[in-house]
């Protein structure tokens, strides 16, 4: 029991240095990424440290259930890769400990990890994403420090247009400036062009104060002369000149209220209080909806008509329904008027149907609102999950993979890493895109990444704890020379030292048997297989096997003759092969569901037909080289005798 618990020891000090380290480097990663997407908002803005530092760590926050399943799988592979490259991972199966108990502590530490990382989502998460949000949106719309480029036009000031030809940088002086004044329309745009200038700020950063020397300035006067054929202007030149402009320097945080609103910034009991107020309003809405359309009149027939009771009193009750008793004639609508009476009628009509298309129209996309914050909400709602399973199901790939391809170090492990998170990263991208525009449902889209690694988990633990061979490419070969074959080419040699001398009557009797054996196999399939008989019956691959031994036993028993001419001989003999395709199901409920699915089952049926047209010239083939080599062994047996 004290081994154990040092054994367990050992695994988490192996690992939990790794996962620290792994966790970090990715998040810094990730963290560069998201820079680089970012780095049009934040360049050029004038943002203090302390405003990139924040919005930096509420990015790293929201990065983590990125971040965190990306260092289990990385930091599992190097630890178990690293046990198996020193032969520890060897040293204990040898000593009883399987690899599940090996695994273990770090199962527990990943169960612990997951419920974390719950929580995290639930409530640490939706704070993070509400103020990093918000601060995204305040620094997209501060104003950019202003810094006028030389040569060219600056149109950073909203409604004016800044061109300097150039400046000088000890006392800020401006030179042949150009200023397009559009703040008030570009039909009264005004155009300003000054010797020298100079730009300065008010203290509390709101406004902008530029003295301008020795210009002139020129100004449309459309508003004053209204109607008039020629458009008035004002001309005027000047010595010197002040202009305020209206420009806003400071950093202002938008209100955090409304991106809490958002499905980002809400935990799992917000979440849900949404979807089921938003599918009560869809109820009421659609329900107002329906009843709108039933009760609307229709060929000038009310839904309801009012009656009155003995005491005068208003009553509501459903108009009967009409008993059309034969089709009603549209075209008698039109009989005996004039045609603009009759243009009249069509014109009301389509008038009408396209007020009632544009009101429908409009519910629609009322109720379809509706529909895309519950689809939002419910895949938030479920992505708070998913990071726990991710965690889980990454190590269970991880560590099973790296005991089977012993790799440690940073090499290999980072390479299959990178290329399983990106493989994740795609098809859980896709499934929340895909769940979110609606054309998945919600579950689908959020759990299709868990759906496709989890049987890739079960499948890499199953092989790591059976120590199969996963990566071996014979083992590949194997199968799939068993699946769709491939000719072998028999040797055969003569040994120097036989120990066990060929009679020539035993031999011709084993030949007798394989060509009989051989004969009777062919025999029970005179013709080509039909698509029917193909799936329920096929070639029997019990009686090939059975064909196949006698085969190689007289082959071996052969092999110890003298005879030059019967070794040669012998090499003709083909290798047969159990192939899937000569009968690929032996379950006849399989095969009538290839039957009727035809269009998929038949490239398998004219593949399996052609090996087996093979087969059989193969066994043709042994009954021809039985005979020969009977003959040589009865003709050796004459000379003798």
């Amino acid at each position: 029991m004290l081994g154990i618990k040092r054994l367990y020891l050992f695994i988490l000090r192996s690992f939990v240095p790794l996962f620290v380290m792994t966790f970090f480097i990715s998040l810094f990663v990730l963290l560069m990424q998201y820079l680089y997407m970012r780095i049009d908002d934040l360049v050029g803005k004038g943002l203090g440290i302390d405003v990139i530092a924040e919005l930096f760590m509420y990015a790293a926050i929201s990065l983590v259930p990125l971040a965190l399943p990306l260092a289990i799988l990385l930091a599992s592979l190097m630890t178990f890769g690293n046990l198996g490259e020193r032969f520890e991972l060897t040293a204990m199966k040898a000593s009883g400990v399987s690899l599940i108990k090996a695994m273990r502590p770090l199962i527990v530490l990943m169960v612990l990890v997951s419920v974390g990382a719950f929580f995290f989502q639930n409530y640490v998460l939706p704070v993070a994403q509400t103020k990093m949000w918000t601060l995204v949106f305040s620094v997209k719309q501060k104003s950019p420090e202003l810094e006028i480029p030389e040569g060219v036009f600056y149109d950073q000031i909203p409604g004016y247009n800044l061109y300097v030809d150039h400046k000088n940088r000890d006392d800020g002086k401006l030179y042949d400036v150009m200023i397009y004044d559009v703040s008030k329309g570009f039909e009264n745009s005004s155009i300003i062009l000054a010797d020298s200038g100079k730009l300065a700020m008010t203290d509390d950063k709101t406004h902008l104060f530029l003295y301008l020397w020795d210009g002139e300035s020129f100004e449309n006067l459309r508003e004053a002369g209204a109607g008039a054929k020629n458009v008035p202007y004002r001309r005027e030149s000047f010595a010197d000149k002040e202009i305020l402009l209206k420009f806003d320097a400071n950093f202002s945080r938008m209100d955090e209220e409304s991106m809490r609103s958002q499905h980002v910034g809400k935990n799992i009991e917000e979440l849900r209080a949404t979807i089921d107020s938003v599918e009560v309003k869809m109820d009421s809405v659609g329900t107002e909806y329906a009843r709108i359309v039933a009760e609307n009149t229709y060929f000038g027939l009310p839904y309801y008509t009012t009656t009155y009771d003995n005491k005068s009193m208003p009553h509501q009750v459903r108009t009967p329904d009409v008993d059309v008793k034969r089709p009603v004639n549209v075209d008698s609508i039109f009989k005996g008027r004039t045609s603009g009476i009759a243009l009249n009628y069509l014109n009301q009509a389509l008038m009408r149907a396209k007020r009632m298309k544009q009101d429908y129209e409009f519910k629609s996309l009322t109720i379809s609102d509706d529909r895309n914050v519950i689809r939002r909400h419910t895949v938030e709602l479920m992505r708070k999950y998913t990071l726990s399973f991710a965690c889980i199901i990454f190590f269970f790939i991880g560590a099973p993979l790296g005991a089977i391809i012993r790799k440690g170090g940073i090499g290999m492990p980072l390479v299959v890493s990178v290329l399983l998170f990106i493989f994740y990263y795609f098809i859980d991208t896709m499934g929340l895109k895909m769940a979110r525009d609606g054309k998945l449902e919600a579950w689908e889209g959020v759990w299709l990444s868990t759906a496709v690694l989890l049987p890739l988990g079960a499948f890499l633990t199953y092989k790591a704890v059976n120590d199969s061979a996963v990566f071996n490419r014979d083992a590949y070969v194997n199968f799939f020379r068993r699946l769709i074959g491939s000719n072998e080419v028999r040797k055969v040699e003569m040994r120097t030292v036989v120990m066990d001398e060929v009679e020539p009557d035993e031999a011709l009797k084993r030949l007798d048997e394989l060509t009989a054996e051989a004969k009777a196999y062919v025999g029970r399939y005179p013709g080509r297989q039909n698509y029917v008989d193909y799936w329920l019956k096929g070639y029997s691959r019990t009686a090939l096997r059975s064909l196949s031994a006698l085969l190689e036993q007289t082959v071996d028993y052969l092999t110890n003759s003298h005879d030059k001419m019967v070794i040669i001989k012998l090499m003709d003999f083909p290798v047969l092969r159990s192939l899937w395709l000569y009968h690929p199901t032996n379950y006849p409920v399989l095969g009538w569901v290839a039957i009727v699915l035809f269009p998929i089952g038949l490239p398998l049926y004219i593949a399996g037909t052609r090996q087996q047209l093979r087969l059989k010239a193969e066994i043709e083939t042994i009954i021809r080289d039985a005979a020969a080599v009977r003959e040589l062994i009865a003709e050796k047996q004459e000379q003798s005798n």
